[in-house]
């Protein structure tokens, strides 16, 4: 079946309610091709052919110009734009001019390495018999590691073995990193937020560690459209960089819809749970044939779908149940190296998954792909969406509206999908809490001095004095020495604010290792009476100990999932920045956040009815971070008449703000936290704070702050246009909130969204 009359397919089964609002049909786009300074190696040229590669695209010849140049490039095309070929062409030239150069070549994860090593593979084959090369990560046997260090011209590895394999035993890399002359850096765009500032570092002691041995790497980085490519790539290696960004690929005819699920009843303003629209598409997409992806953003609603999936196919089309399986972070490498395989081949016909198969890992032609709610940036979405068509094929991909104010800002506004700019992406290499993780790593790698603040930045000298109060640090002939012998990298989670891990345990299997998870995220996702999705099961968290940092779990067949309800606190500590806007003041600082998971909901698959709230007894959780922050004028609370609530209008300008906040910074939902009060314990004010919900922050609440008007403009839109009548999830209602959702006023939200807009 034909992607186009896929749609109309959908509209004529009995199933279907409207939900399709909106089609964008983006037509082709022709080839443009351009010129090399100087033609590539005869050898390497020949190996271009053999692939089938006769011209390059426009950015291709620019990038591999620039390069030539010895400028730090960041190259910010489409998906399979041909991205690859920027980097490999000027590394493999450097290659055959000087046999005894070496490049590192740094993904964001080990899936994306091992693609990469094929696509290596193919375009050396003809005229590069005898270069060696190879990925170097956990799964790497230690009878090659040595091997790579030693001959290999080209290394393709992660942040993570950086970190912890490379750095701390550069000694063993010596010859390598003196000779390294190229660091790749792909799918840039995702080192943002505490992973992305955690990179930062990591790359500034790479570059530290070049300068010992007498290197200077340049640094040749690709990544997905953003707002600020230039700046990002500063903050995350400390070089300035040449932005490429004028894309010569073709594309294929893509139509791209908006699908809306209808109000669960006549009565309500509720929306019918997403997952069961995304099951819905799904299974009709695979029972049409039509190979796709069905992207998620949380790893329990990829093996919901799934599940509801097998459960549907198996009582109408048995035959079809081997054919669709779920991937994520978590299963086993060998699990997911055969599911990327048999997606490759078309032995599947549907993938449901997490981001983890967002990034450019080649998965072969697909006709579709699914995003079930929006993936918080303009850059993930059109990630997620290039899967398929990639080429000139014609292709068709989904975006089903979540029931929150930004997905139904969408919903009313296409063109703010299809035709804003990007967003930005935001990292912090100067984030406190993280130096004090990676300054003892440096340390412990070449003692540092006082010159290293130039690398490090402004957060250097107060970092440098607490880890030496501390005695993690010690201070002798003008340098800092790490003083234990067991080295500090291997402490350092970069994937996370803190490197603490609870171990979820089966306890029907003899207590079976399940998975690890974040410290920070354990009391939200495996606390007592959790349901915790492992490979399409259910397992009923039975225990927590907090002390051994374990959970017991236990396989369970249930109708229904859990969520978790949390409350915060919070106090100004410092205030950096202000600013007057219009009837308020706004202002930007450093805040303490306390928060407690305090219940969680269990509520029914398919209906997302609560079927009841059970509490919990969890300790809180204290944090610095950075926030942003207003006055609302008391004129306004005046103003206001019954039944309207002034403490309500204010808590629903902070939900529907937090949920519009991502329209301008790349970030999710969760990445925020919000408080309001009609009366803070610290100024005694009416005010609204939005804050990072991480310690030390990474620059969420910063951008709030420089944008905030917009912020103001673009919460009053969302919650004006909403149809209902009180307030709902699409606009005020936030899932996370620990006052049940209570009070809320819509109407005087509005009114206190105008007074602030009003001049």
């Amino acid at each position: 079946m034909e992607t186009r009359r896929f749609i109309q397919h959908l509209r004529n089964l009995p199933a279907y309610e409207h939900q399709i609002c909106h089609v964008e049909h983006i037509p082709a786009r022709e080839p443009r091709y351009g010129r090399l300074t100087a033609p590539l190696p005869k050898p390497l040229q020949e190996s271009l052919e053999a692939s089938g590669i006769t011209e390059l695209y426009t950015h291709q010849a620019e990038a591999i110009n620039v390069i030539r140049e010895g400028r730090t490039v960041v190259v910010t095309t489409s998906t399979a734009s041909g991205k690859t070929l920027c980097y490999n062409l000027p590394v493999l030239e450097s290659i055959h001019h000087d046999p005894e150069a070496r490049a590192l070549y740094l993904f964001p994860t080990k899936a994306l390495a091992q693609d990469q090593l094929r696509g290596l593979r193919d375009l050396t084959r003809h005229a590069y018999e005898d270069l060696k090369f190879g990925t170097y990560d956990g799964d790497t046997p230690r009878s090659a590691r040595a091997r790579l260090r030693k001959s290999a011209s080209i290394v393709l590895s992660n942040p993570d073995m950086l970190h912890l394999g490379v750095l701390p035993n550069h000694r063993l890399w010596s010859q390598f990193l003196a000779h390294l002359r190229f660091v790749v850096i792909d799918e840039a765009h995702v080192y943002r937020g505490v992973f992305g500032s955690h990179v930062a570092s990591i790359l500034r002691r790479l570059r530290r560690l070049c300068q010992r041995y007498g290197s200077q790497p340049l640094f040749v980085c690709c990544s997905a459209t953003i707002a600020n490519p230039s700046e990002h790539i500063y903050n995350l290696t400390g070089l300035p960089a040449k932005v490429i960004d004028k894309d010569g690929s073709p594309q294929g005819i893509k139509d791209f819809v908006l699908w809306n699920p209808p109000f669960a009843g006549p009565e309500t303003s509720v929306r019918r749970s997403a997952n069961i629209e995304a099951t819905h598409l799904f299974t009709e997409l695979v029972r049409e044939r039509l190979r796709n992806i069905t992207f998620t953003k949380a790893r329990k609603v990829a093996e919901l779908i799934l599940r509801y999936s097998q459960e549907v196919l198996q009582r109408e089309d048995p035959d079809l149940v081997p054919l669709v399986k779920s991937y994520r972070a978590g299963y086993l490498p060998q699990e997911r190296r055969q599911i990327e395989q048999e997606l490759f081949h078309g032995q599947l016909l549907g993938v449901t998954a997490t981001t983890a198969l967002e990034l450019g890992v080649d998965v072969g032609t697909l006709d579709a792909t699914v995003l079930v709610g929006y993936p918080g940036t303009i850059a993930s979405t059109w990630q997620q969406a290039g899967r398929a068509g990639r080429g000139v094929r014609h292709s068709l991909s989904f975006l089903i509206g979540l029931d929150n104010p930004l997905d139904q800002y969408f919903m009313r506004h296409p063109e703010e999908l299809f035709r804003r700019s990007h967003e930005n992406a935001l990292l912090d290499p100067n984030n406190l809490h993280l130096l004090r993780q990676h300054l003892p790593c440096a340390a412990y790698e070449m003692p540092l001095t006082s010159r290293d603040e130039e690398l490090f930045g402004s957060g250097f000298a107060k970092a440098i004095s607490s880890l030496q109060e501390d005695g993690r640090l010690k201070y002798r002939s003008n340098r800092w020495y790490y003083p234990f012998a067991a080295y500090p990298a291997q402490e350092v989670n970069i994937r996370s604010m803190s490197a603490d891990t609870y171990s979820l345990l089966d306890e029907s299997e003899g207590f079976r290792l399940l998975e690890e998870v974040e410290a920070t995220k354990a009391f939200y996702s495996i606390h007592p009476g959790a349901i915790y999705l492992h490979q399409g099961e259910a397992h009923l968290v039975t225990a927590l100990d907090l002390d051994a940092r374990i959970a017991h779990a236990r396989p369970v067949e249930v109708n229904y999932y859990t969520q978790p309800r949390e409350t915060n606190d919070l106090r100004i500590v410092h205030r950096w920045r202000q600013q007057p806007l219009h009837a308020a003041c706004a202002y930007y600082g450093q805040v303490k956040v306390t928060e407690q998971v305090i219940s969680y909901k269990r509520k029914q698959q398919f209906t997302d009815l609560v079927l009841s709230e059970e509490d919990l007894d969890l300790p809180p959780q204290s944090f610095s971070t950075t926030a942003l922050w207003f006055d609302v004028p008391r004129e306004v609370g005046k103003r206001l008449r019954r039944p309207r609530d002034f403490h309500g209008g204010l808590h629903a300008v902070e939900h529907a703000a937090i949920g519009i906040l991502p329209l301008f910074a790349m970030c999710d939902r969760q990445d925020i936290g919000g408080l309001s009060t009609p009366s803070h314990t610290d100024t005694g004010k009416p005010q609204v704070f939005i804050y990072d919900a991480f310690p030390g922050g990474v620059g969420i609440a910063e951008k709030g702050y420089t944008l905030l008007p917009h912020l103001w403009e673009a919460t009053l839109r969302a919650i004006e246009e909403c149809p209902c009548e009180e307030g709902c999830p699409s606009c005020i209602h936030s899932p996370k909130c620990g006052n049940n959702n209570e009070p809320l006023d819509k109407a005087a939200a509005i009114l206190i969204l105008q007074a602030l807009l009003r001049p």
